[in-house]
This record gives structure tokens, C-alpha cells and sequence, in this order.
């Protein structure tokens, strides 16, 4: 079983069931990043957007965005009754320009997008890298081709089920830490 890795490292259980969670009085911004921004990303931002429970909003985009998500995505997304609608191919630099919405969670879900150059993220998110092979570059037939996807979309789920989990205690912690470190950019 993968990691999730953070700059605070916890060794956590997935919650039960997202209900059992306490909510936050603040909601947390999580961008997933992937090269093509059209198949792990999305499939990321749709699971946090069904699973959030109001306690994260959920972006997704791309270093070098496909301009299209996978049709197999979405069908992901549906295949686990979650929203398949709205969700848009974009480029990383949307977030990184004043105005954009400021995140507290930084993830790429690919290797090459963990290797390039990121933009500075505003407000100096907590970063991590939770690598997923592309299901989009499965071959075969279309069962073999969406098997893949639904792989990838249930251990996506698992990790954000991880990150919901985290105590809220710690978020505040981890809040206030990025507080302090934008003091020395002042």
C-alpha cells in the first residue's frame, strides 16, 4: 500500500466512512497535477469533489494540458455515481497568478509532472507526490482499457481518504507553520 506522503509525515488508518469525520470550520483548496491534465488529475478532482464532504474543494491541471479529459475518466467518475460533468483539461498556471484560489495542498499524481519546474504556488502549499502509472496508456480491449482507470480512481480514493483523515488538529498546525514561513517572504 502506497504512502501518503507529506512534508509532516502521519501514519493514519483510512476514516471508516467519510460521515465519521469531524467537519472543519475552514475548508481546505487541494490541486492535483498531472502532465496532460485529461486522466489521474481529473480522476482526483472528482473523487475530492464527491468525497470532500465540504472540508476540501478540489482543482486539477496540467504542465502541458491535453485540452480534452479522457472520455474513460468520465466514465470512471460515472461508474462510481460521482459527477461527470464540468471538469475542463487546463493549464497549471491558472493557479499560480493573483487572484487564483490560494491552495493548501499540492499533488502530482504522475512522475513527469513531479520533475518539471512548478510554478511558486501562493501561500507555499504542503506538497506532495502520489505517482500513479497513466491508465490512458493501457492497451487492449475497452474492459482491459477501463479496468485501468478504475484501478487508478479506487487507490486514488484510498489517498484521499488518507488525507481526509488527517486530524483537524494537525491541519492547523500545518496552517499555521505555512504562516510562519510566508513571515520570511515578507
Amino acid at each position: 500500500m502506497a504512502a501518503v506522503h507529506l512534508r509532516t509525515r502521519t501514519n493514519l488508518q483510512p476514516p471508516t466512512s467519510v460521515e465519521s469525520l469531524s467537519m472543519s470550520d475552514r475548508s481546505h483548496n487541494v490541486l492535483f497535477l498531472c502532465t496532460g491534465n485529461s486522466a489521474r488529475s481529473i480522476l482526483a478532482e472528482g473523487i475530492l469533489d464527491h468525497v470532500g464532504a465540504g472540508r476540501f474543494n478540489a482543482y486539477s491541471a496540467g504542465s502541458h494540458p491535453k485540452g480534452a479529459v479522457h472520455p474513460l475518466a468520465l466514465a470512471t467518475l460515472r461508474h462510481m455515481h460521482m459527477r461527470d460533468t464540468g471538469y475542463r483539461s487546463k493549464a497549471w498556471d491558472e493557479f499560480a497568478v493573483s487572484g487564483a484560489p490560494r491552495m493548501d495542498f499540492v499533488i502530482t499524481v504522475c512522475d513527469q509532472a513531479a520533475g518539471e519546474v512548478c510554478p511558486i504556488w501562493p501561500g507555499q502549499p504542503i506538497t506532495a507526490h502520489w505517482g500513479l502509472p497513466d491508465p490512458s496508456d493501457v492497451e487492449g480491449s475497452e474492459d482491459v482499457r477501463q479496468r485501468a482507470f478504475i484501478d487508478t480512481a479506487v487507490t486514488l480514493k484510498r489517498r484521499i481518504e488518507f488525507l481526509m483523515s488527517l486530524p483537524l488538529a494537525k491541519l492547523e498546525t500545518l496552517a499555521i507553520q505555512r504562516e510562519v514561513r510566508d513571515i520570511g517572504t515578507r
